[in-house]
Order: structure tokens, then sequence, then C-alpha cells
């Protein structure tokens, strides 16, 4: 092209995700127009296009045609550098966010501030990419996955995920029409791009940055400014701020680097009381409220650190006390007898979210004792369960603030008791206000509580799992870490590490791991990197790593480098990671829906507090405990405590789980866990039969089932699945003598092979009528092998009284165990006693069973015999005879054929 006319699309140097995806939109508005990448780009960017370069139409600078540019499209900035050949002719468009002209869309006015611009693009929004992307729908223009991918990246990042204060309802929409499925947005690239790992350049910065953290208190907030030297530093600041601003949690951070040639200051703020874009743009730069930066010359690191200081003292609005933000007076209050249906009713017409819920005594004298909220009265409602009281469904306790505590003493008030309403109290404990979480909408931190770190927890973590175990949970931790995400082992492995067990999870690592982000998109990299396969389940965010398939190796070498005596066959046959996530039941046992959440809302689906324990394998907080909802204390009262008061009701399957852990761990369901479970039984009417049959056979799967059984049977829980079932002491001692059995040195083993669980309900189902058996198979909707087992115990049952007469002919005898399969007669010893019975059983197993005639077909067709139904019953005939003694030799039983033939 040299010597032609061309137009050019410019952006910025050090570009970020926002002017790339700029150029992008701009060439497909502009498809005769040749966009150029800049010289220097962030390194987020630079390896994205590493990947996916040959996508886009690009050029690099030195690649760009020579000759006359008869257009220079800019967008994202205000200038750039001129390519060779602009001339005065040259036109511009400017395609730029961060112009403000107000009302005024008149070139006249575009022109006070942009002389060089013939059209300029600008609007409110939070990204330049949207004003592009409104124009690509406005024309209809369609995009590949991958560039929607590169848009939906520009946006995120340039907004803050749709959280910075310069966010607009224009980003949302933009972003709304690339995440249609029908634009493939890959979200775990732009997850994986916009939480990019550091660089050891980054790594030794952000430990200077970490050691020189100046920690100061201005009008209540906490403020960090640091400073560091570092000249040969040629990386983006930005993530190191944002790791930062997590590792100390300040209310504002301001981060001055001395790069040689200027210094950067990059800004992070949490709270509108510190705009931080304010003090940026007096320092020279911009940006916004939350986020900005500035580049000064020719200053000290001191003189910028004094300059910062001064301006967020001038400008930082005090720290609000709940005083300040509480909805004053004496609020509404419900008493713990009225129905939920009425609570929903004031909620209605006073429009609030929650009530204090009093008692009053004697006096008269009002006392708080819990809070209802919108969440509970919606799920109870949508349960049709209106007319029961609210003292059944309120959260209890009597958390308080005043109106002088801070809004931080009111977050970890709020954190303590998880309510989302606390009443305000004057000195004398009466109540004058209440501050909600919307009041603090702004402000509300979900972050996992404090953990803990123990040698202890650490000494019983190398008890509990081998070397190999170890390793694999610490090198998770490491590729977690270098994707920003955070990554817990949750639930029964922790729980059983508290207890000092050693659980058969623990021994093949079967356990889950939970990343706070999207555990498919790790997989997927964890696999690339090292081998496997992966199973996924994108509608629950799951996905298992398999590494012991031989159709899919993983590289053993890499896997376990530097762990010495480890070899394949140590390895786990699979891992299982699961992305954080919330769920909501739209109706009682009905599966629920669910959603990516955080770490703290994914614990607080689980069924019981001592279950929602979590272990952190992040390197920098190994060990760390995380326990949001109160199941340590638990743990070690020994409790089995629901998590909210709905949690029977979400799931009544939880029944027979809060009575598994129970008696597996010799605890005690907590009281108000007892009410919540029995006025939920009959819900139980409404689980599908797999599903109470699988918490049942996990039950009888249990070392002592017969101990759960005798609970549930106490609790009604038997006889609502179905009225005839019971446990009772004989059924129990029968448990025990089946294990007694099947571990004898000379066990049948035909009872030593089945599922024990099978053989439990076959124990359980004995007493039954034969109607009744046939109905508890539908109920529990039982396997064939288990269905099988029952009806040929039903035949013994029945058959018992002949079995136990010794004068009962061998060749009845055949004819009822004949119709039984040998599990049936290898657990019938188990479920009677009887001698004879027995022994008639022993001898049908030793001779009886195996006694044949000599004749066959074949010998009654020679002997001149029509073929029909008469060979069966004659050669059955013949084995009767046979069985019983009465036919000794061939002669007799071609005698006794001949004989029956003529009859017919």
């Amino acid at each position: 092209m040299t010597g032609q006319a061309f137009d050019i699309i410019l952006t910025h140097e050090r570009t970020d995700f926002d002017a790339l995806a700029s150029l992008l939109a701009a060439s497909l508005l502009f498809p005769e127009a040749i966009p150029v990448l800049p010289r220097q780009m962030n390194r987020n960017v630079r390896d994205f296009l590493a990947l996916y370069k040959n996508h886009f139409r690009f050029v690099a600078p030195d690649d760009a045609p020579r000759g006359k540019v008869r257009r220079a499209i800019l967008v994202d900035t205000r200038a750039a550098n001129s390519p060779k050949g602009t001339q005065s002719d040259t036109e511009y468009i400017v395609i730029d966010h961060h112009v403000a002209l107000a009302q005024a869309n008149l070139m006249s006015e575009a022109h006070k501030l942009l002389p060089h611009a013939h059209e300029l693009w600008c609007g409110p929004t939070g990204a330049n990419t949207t004003l592009l992307v409104e124009k690509l729908i406005e024309h209809g223009i369609d995009v590949t996955p991958v560039e929607a991918t590169l848009l939906a990246l520009g946006i995120y990042e340039d907004t803050g995920n749709l959280t910075y204060a310069s966010t607009t309802s224009r980003d949302a929409a933009a972003l709304a029409w690339l995440l249609d499925p029908t634009h493939g947005v890959n979200l775990g690239e732009v997850n994986e791009f916009l939480h990019h790992p550091v660089t050891d350049a980054q790594r030794k910065l952000l430990q200077e940055l970490l050691d020189a953290c100046e920690f100061l208190e201005i009008e209540g907030h906490s403020v960090i400014i640091t400073m560091a030297r570092a000249p040969a530093f040629n990386d983006e600041l930005s993530t190191l701020a944002a790791r930062l601003r997590d590792f100390h949690e300040p209310d504002a951070l301001f981060l001055v680097v001395d790069l040689g040639d200027m210094v950067q200051v990059v800004a992070r703020s949490t709270t509108d009381a510190i705009n931080v874009g304010k003090v940026a743009q007096m320092l020279g730069g911009g940006g916004h409220s939350r986020a900005a930066a500035a580049h000064l010359r020719d200053v000290t690191l001191e003189t910028v650190r004094m300059q910062i200081e001064h301006l967020v003292r001038t400008h930082a609005r005090a720290a609000l006390t709940v005083g300040q933000i509480m909805s004053a007076g004496r609020p509404h209050t419900l008493s713990p007898d009225m129905s939920m249906t009425e609570a929903d009713g004031l909620m209605r017409r006073f429009g609030h979210e929650g009530f204090p819920v009093a008692a009053a005594d004697a006096q008269g004298q009002e006392t708080l004792v819990g809070v209802l909220t919108r969440r509970e009265v919606d799920k109870t409602l949508g349960h049709g369960m209106g007319d029961q009281p609210v003292r059944r469904f309120m959260r209890t306790g009597q958390f308080t603030v005043h109106p002088d505590d801070s809004i931080t003493a009111l977050r970890r008030r709020m954190i303590e008791s998880n309510w989302g309403q606390i009443p305000v109290v004057d000195a004398n404990n009466a109540i004058i206000g209440i501050v909600t979480r919307t009041d603090l909408i702004k402000l509300w931190d979900e972050s996992a509580l404090p953990g803990r770190r123990t040698d202890e927890l650490a000494a019983r973590l190398r008890r509990a799992l081998s070397p190999v175990q170890l390793h694999l949970l610490a090198l998770i931790g490491r590729e977690v870490d270098a994707m920003h995400y955070d990554v817990y082992v949750v639930g029964g492995f922790v729980r059983d590490l508290m207890l000092d067990i050693v659980s058969r999870r623990a021994l093949a690592l079967d356990v889950d791991i939970v990343v706070e982000g999207d555990a498919i998109t790790f997989a997927r990299r964890i696999q690339a990197k090292y081998g496997g396969r992966i199973v996924e389940h994108r509608r629950f965010g799951t996905a298992k790593w398999l590494l012991t398939r031989p159709d899919a190796p993983v590289d053993v070498a890499a896997l376990l480098n530097g762990l010495e005596g480890a070899a394949p066959a140590d390895l786990p046959p699979h891992l299982d990671f699961v992305t954080a996530r919330t769920e909501f039941y739209a109706a009682p046992t009905v599966l629920p829906t669910v959603q990516q959440s955080s770490i703290k809302l994914d614990l607080h689906r689980r069924d019981f507090t001592i279950n929602t324990l979590a272990l952190c394998l992040n390197p920098d907080r190994w060990g760390e405990l995380l326990d949001a909802w109160g199941g340590l204390t638990d743990l070690r009262a020994g409790l089995v405590r629901v998590l909210h008061s709905l949690s029977f009701v979400d799931d009544p399957t939880r029944i027979l789980r809060a009575v598994r852990y129970e008696q597996r761990f010799d605890f005690a369901i907590e009281p108000r866990t007892v009410e919540l479970l029995g006025d939920a039984l009959e819900l139980l009417d409404r689980v599908t039969p797999a599903r109470i049959r699988h918490e049942l056979e996990r039950i009888l799967q249990e070392a002592t089932p017969e101990k759960a059984m005798r609970r549930l049977d106490a609790l009604g829980i038997l006889r609502q699945i179905y009225p005839s079932l019971s446990m009772t002491a004989t059924m129990a001692q029968q448990f025990i003598d089946l294990r007694a059995c099947r571990q004898a040195g000379d066990a049948d083993p035909q009872l030593a092979e089945a599922p024990i669980e099978r053989l439990y309900l076959a124990i359980l189902a004995y007493p039954l009528r034969a109607e009744e058996m046939r109905a508890l198979q539908e109920r529990l909707g039982l396997r064939v092998e288990t269905r099988h087992l029952l009806r040929d115990l039903s035949i013994l049952r029945r058959a018992l009284d002949r079995l136990a007469d010794p004068a009962t002919r061998p060749s009845q005898v055949v004819q009822i165990l004949d119709q039984v399969g040998p599990v049936s007669m290898a657990l019938l010893p188990v479920l009677c006693d009887d001698p004879a019975v027995l022994e008639h059983i022993r001898r049908y197993q030793a001779a009886w069973q195996r006694i044949q005639p000599d004749l066959n077909g074949d010998d009654l067709r020679r002997m001149g015999i029509a073929r029909g139904v008469i060979y069966r019953n004659i050669l059955g005939a013949l084995r009767m005879g046979r069985i019983d003694g009465e036919i000794h030799s061939r002669a007799e039983e071609e005698a006794f054929a001949q004989a029956m033939a003529a009859l017919i």
C-alpha cells in the first residue's frame, strides 16, 4: 500500500483491554481502516494476543502501511502518536468516553476540547468499548465468539466487573448483548485474563511495597500509603494495587513508585468517602472514584506522599456511624405467635425487608428474641405454610447495636449474627431504630471470616493423608492461586479432620475441592498442564479430573515432581473440583437452582453447621480454617444443627442425614433442629423413591447402622417412609449377627460378597406381609437384585412351618428351596434359628439340590414318548423320586417314565 491513501485506527500506549477491545470494535465498524497495535501493551493484553491474534486484523506498528493517511480513528484516547503520512487535511474521528461534553453534542463544542477532531463519539460510560458495541448493535454487525470475548474483557476490566462507580446501565446493556448465547463469550477466558498471575518482578516489588506500607487513620477511615523505587520496572502496577488492597483491606490505598523517569501513583478505594479519582486529578492524573492513577515528573517520592496525605485529609468525608444511616424511631415488631401470613401482610404494608421479633413479659415489657426477614417469609409462603407461627422460622437471638457504633462494628455484628436487620438500642436497651443491609449496600463486605491456622491442624493433615495426597493438595493450591482464585477443601473431610478421624474419603482423597471462581476453567487449565481427563457438569459448575485412565494418562513426572518414592499407583482415581455456588429451592423436595457465588454462601447451602468448615489451600493461606457458620463450636459441643429454619423443608432427606451424623459421631441433634425435623416429616412423602433409598443405604453402610435405625424408628421417620416399617430390638441384634456371620472364617461366600446394605434392607422387610413388601419395594424404588432377595425371603417366610416339620419329605423341601436364590438361604440363619429349618437348608445345599435323574429328554424320545409338557413332568417326578429315595436305578426310572406316559 506504499504511496496509497488509507484509513488507520489507533489507541494509546500501555494498552489495556478496553483500548484493545475498542480497536477491535472500530475495525468492525470501519472495515476499510487498518487497526494498528501500539508498541507498549499491558502484559495480560500481550498474553491474550499471543493466543488469539490470528483471529483479528491487528497490524504491528512496524507493519503499518506507508502513504497518505486519509482518516485517523482514535479510540479510548484523545491523542496518539501521529503515524507517518498524516497531513493537514487528514480527518480525525475520536471515540473516547473520557471526554465530558455535558449536554453539548455540537461539533463546535467538540472542537473546543479536541481541535483536531472532525468527528467525536463520546458519552458517560464506564468503558470505551461500550460506545462501540452500541454502534455494532445499531448497525446489526455480528461478532465471533473470540471477538465477543475480547469486547467483554474490555467492558469488564474498565468497569471493575460492573462495580466501579462510573459504571452505567449502558455498560450493562452492551455486556448483556455480548453475553447472549449466540455470541459465545468464553467467561472462563475472561476470568483468566482479568486475574492474571504476577511476574517475578511484580512479586519482588509487591514484597517491597508490603514492607513499606504506612497505615493512617483519616476521618475514621483506614488509609495505606506505600512507596518504592523500581527504575527497571516496566510492568503494570494495577495488579499490585489489587493484591495490596486484598491483603490489608484498607478503605483507601495509594501505591507510589519511582520508575526512574517519573513517579507513578495508583490509587484504589472501597468507599465513596475517599474519592481517589479526585485526588489523582489534583495530582495531574485522573480516573474513577474507586480507581485512579497519575504520573508525575521531577518530584520526589516523599513530596508525592505528602501531597497525597494532604489531599486525602482535605477531601475525605468523615466515617459514618450507625446513627447516621439507621431508620430512626421505634420499628414495628412482630409477636412470636403471629402467623407467617400476618407477618407477610405487615412487610407488604410497610415495605420492610425484616422485622424484629419481641416477646412481652408479664409486665408488658418487650424483649428482643429474634428477627424475621423477607427471605423466610417468602420461602414459607411458597411452601404453603403461611398458617405457621413466626417463632418456627425466625432467626433467634438478641443482636443489637448502638447509634454511635461504627460501620465496622455494625458489619461485624451482622456477620456474627447473620442478620440482615439489626435493631438499634439506646443506653437503656430500648429499641430506637433499625439498620439493614440495604443501608449498607455500598459498604457491605461478604468476605469470609478470619480463619484459624494451627500446627495441630497441619499435623492432623499429615496423619490423615499420604505424602502424594498432601503434595496434590499443595499443587492445586498453587495452581489455583496463579489464577487469582481461592480454593478450599470443604465439608466432611474437614469435619473429620477436626475430629481427628481418618475417614474413608481421606484414604481415597475423595473430597470436594471448592474453587471460589470457575472450577471448570481451572480443571481445563490443570489438565492441559498435567494430562488426565476432565468430565464436566456445567449446570452445577463441577469438574472431575480423572488421573488413572489408561486412555488419558497424566504426566506423572511433572505432577509428582520432587516427591521421592512416589509412583503412579499412589495417585487417587480422581479429584473433584466444584465452583463455589449458592442454591435456591423453588419448592420443597425438588432439586435446587444453583448459581456461582462466594465460599461463604457455598458453605451456607450445606445441610448442617458441622459440615460448613473449609480449609484453605492457597499457599499464603495454607491450613487456614474458615468457620463462617459456627461449625467448630457445634463440633466441639457434639451437636447436629441445621443452618436455617427451612432446611428440612428445602430438602427433607436431610432428616435422615441428621440421624446418620448424630449416631456416627455419638452426637446429639440440637433441640431446635429436632423440632424442625418433626415439623417437616410429612414432606418425606414428596421425596422421590430413589433419594429416600439412597439416604437409607448410606445409613446402612455405616459401621453400626442399627443405632441409627433405632433412632429413625423412635423419631417416627421409618413410619413416615412406610407405615409398616420399624426397627425392633430383634432386628438390631440380627444386624449384629449378620456382621458376625460375614466376618466368620467359614462365612458363606454368598453372604460375605453381597452388598451389606441390601442384606440389612432384607432384615427390615422380612416381617412384612407379601403385599406390604411389594409396596415397600415401590416406595423405595428398590433395585432388581434387592427385589429378588425380598421375594425369596417372602417365599421362605411363608414356607417356614413346612421347613420346620421333620416329617416334610425331602422332595417338598427341594420344591420350596428351588424357588429361591442362594443369598436368601445364606441369610435365613440370621433370621430364623429353628434347628429343623436350618438342617433342611443344610441338606439341600449339601446334597439334595444336586440330585438329578439319569434319564434326559433324548432318552424319553428314544423310548417312544411323544414330545411335550410331559417331558418336564416326567423328569421332575423322576428327580423327586430320586431325592425321596423311591427310585434307585435307571431301570426303575424307565419303568416309572413308561407308566406316566401310559396315563396320558
